[in-house]
């Protein structure tokens, strides 16, 4: 967070002022959407309630995709873990468990996201970091010992190395003797965004689609109750998106995997129902609830009516939200609890299927236990204390609510005229518009942060200046070392020729179009590396690399 060039912005008597003085502004979300001091029926005059809002659990789904919501289910309460080794996240999981948490929510480092070995030397000083190390089937077995994958749904925060990652996850259910039609969890494999926000790209966007198509097909036939994509606007939040720009670029990216699939043969209504999304949950209250409404409401329609889904599943669109990493806040990270409850309650008002709330020293390094738990008592106050699950769509018929939903689906319109214009998404990622509006809003916002006409308790008001006095994670600097000699007896140890003949059938594959799951599932069988299963790809499909020049 940048430091304002200003004062404490305390009052010197009571210490409670607003902080410095700035010119008086009309006031808008955090969009900019321009809001009203108050709302009536004539600013609803347009929404037909049959056709724009229905009823919980009917098309188009904007009053939320079950009929009986969180009085039927609860969502499915998720705390993102991962950090050095595979002993040391399985350890973690299994305190999330016991503490209540119902699904399991899993980060890589940033080797393994890229796709390369903990012995490589891009690798070094990365290895367990940022994320559980994963570099074999053998890391993946100790990942989830103890765990019967039957009983648990893993979300696995992945893109470039996604197929991989779920033949993995399908292999240690082999071994625990689990059906793969038992097997839930959602796989991001969401590379559109990459290339926009979060940069953990390796192939250029043609071969990494194909990938992609190659994993609706599998799954749709062998595991069915798999959630094949999360079609990802966190991170393009987190990169500095507007609530708006999050909603449409995501859906954007959203429609074009539809196509994709459709391109590739498959009928859409074969592979829609196991599409999932992934949206950030910001501090602005009403704008983050109206955007969740609207994207259900834009998903149904778009798919019934551009892509001719029948299938009532194709037309639900299920999230999972995470509190926004991008607000909190190194100053007063205690501060940083009441961020992530009220944003989790904007979630779960939302509509949303699952939720991670952020830890409150996350700001400062990964969370430690008793702040996750912390995180974590969030969800359950809110789901077993509030009284918000009682009813659903507590705030449906709401004057603002639905203006803003109806507000924020126009504007979405807007830039899907725009990306039409540049000639589709992969057109306009590559010309840089989508990185443009991205980086132009992130702007706007740290320049609205530095004049204070942006305010951010305990950073550019109502400061203290101390240093923050939490707990820190630290990650052992063995790590590494303990990480790399695993590495080295699996491949001691292998069947190397198996290995040569498994990644001989994973080039074939990829040069011939062939479904590329089945050998990739053969190499994680004979305990390929990831490194050496991307490297195969590289050699056949190329990597991206970005034009900075746009």
């Amino acid at each position: 967070m940048i430091s304002p060039p200003f004062g404490s912005g305390r009052d010197p008597a009571e210490g409670t002022a607003p902080g410095p003085a700035v010119a008086e502004r009309e006031p808008t979300t955090l969009s900019g959407i321009p809001v009203q001091l108050v709302y009536t029926a004539e600013d609803v005059s347009e929404l037909d309630p049959r056709r724009d809002l229905g009823t919980p659990g009917s098309y188009p789904f904007t009053r939320g995709i079950h009929a009986t919501m969180y009085r039927g289910r609860l969502w499915t309460m998720r705390q993102f873990a991962g950090f050095g080794t595979a002993e040391e996240t399985n350890e973690r999981f299994r305190y999330l468990l016991a503490e209540g948490q119902t699904g399991l929510s899993c980060a890589f480092d940033f080797p393994t996201l890229l796709g390369y070995d903990s012995d490589d030397p891009r690798a070094e000083g990365e290895v367990g970091r940022l994320g559980v190390a994963v570099d074999t089937l053998a890391d993946m077995e100790r990942l989830f010992e103890g765990i019967p994958l039957d009983r648990v749904s893993t979300s696995f925060t992945i893109n470039s190395s996604a197929e991989i990652i779920l033949a993995m996850y399908l292999a240690v259910a082999e071994k625990q003797g689990v059906p793969w039609d038992k097997v839930r969890g959602t796989v991001q494999n969401d590379i559109l965004k990459e290339y926009t926000a979060q940069k953990t790209y390796i192939f250029p966007p043609r071969p990494s689609l194909r990938i992609i198509t190659d994993m609706f097909a599998f799954c749709a036939e062998h595991v069915p109750n798999f959630n094949t994509i999360s079609i990802s606007g966190y991170h393009i939040r987190e990169a500095g998106a507007t609530a708006v720009q999050e909603l449409a670029f995501t859906l954007a990216d959203g429609f074009t995997y539809v196509e994709e699939g459709m391109r590739a043969g498959l009928p859409v209504d074969r592979f829609a129902p196991r599409l999932s999304f992934f949206f950030d949950v910001h501090n602005d209250f009403f704008e983050e609830i109206a955007k969740f409404r609207a994207a259900r409401r834009i998903w149904a329609r778009v798919l019934k009516e551009r892509y001719g889904a029948k299938d009532p599943r194709s037309l639900r669109l299920r999230f999972h939200a995470q509190t926004a990493g991008v607000t909190l806040t190194a100053q007063q990270p205690e501060n940083n609890v009441v961020r992530v409850a009220l944003q989790a309650l904007a979630a779960v008002l939302g509509g949303c299927q699952s939720l991670h709330t952020n830890s409150m020293d996350e700001a400062l390094a990964l969370p430690t236990e008793t702040a996750v738990r912390t995180a974590l008592r969030t969800q359950q106050i809110i789901a077993y204390e509030t009284g918000v699950t009682r009813t659903v769509d507590p705030l449906g018929g709401s004057y603002y609510v639905e203006w803003l939903t109806s507000e924020m689906e126009r504007r979405a319109e807007d830039y899907f005229r725009r990306i039409d214009e540049q000639g589709g998404v992969i057109a306009a990622i590559e010309n840089g518009f989508v990185q443009r509006e991205i980086a132009d809003a992130a702007y706007r916002y740290q320049l609205a942060l530095a004049s204070g006409e942006e305010k951010v308790v305990g950073v550019n008001v109502f400061r203290d200046d101390e240093p923050a006095g939490v707990p820190i994670l630290r990650i052992d600097p063995e790590v590494e070392s303990r990480q790399i000699a695993r590495l080295r007896e699996v491949k001691r140890t292998r069947e190397n020729r198996r290995v040569r003949q498994a990644l001989a059938e994973l080039e074939r594959a990829a040069r011939s179009g062939a479904n590329l799951m089945p050998p990739v599932l053969e190499c994680v069988r004979a305990y390929c590396t990831i490194q050496e299963m991307d490297d195969v790809l590289r050699d056949v499909f190329g990597v991206y690399e970005e034009d900075v020049s746009i």
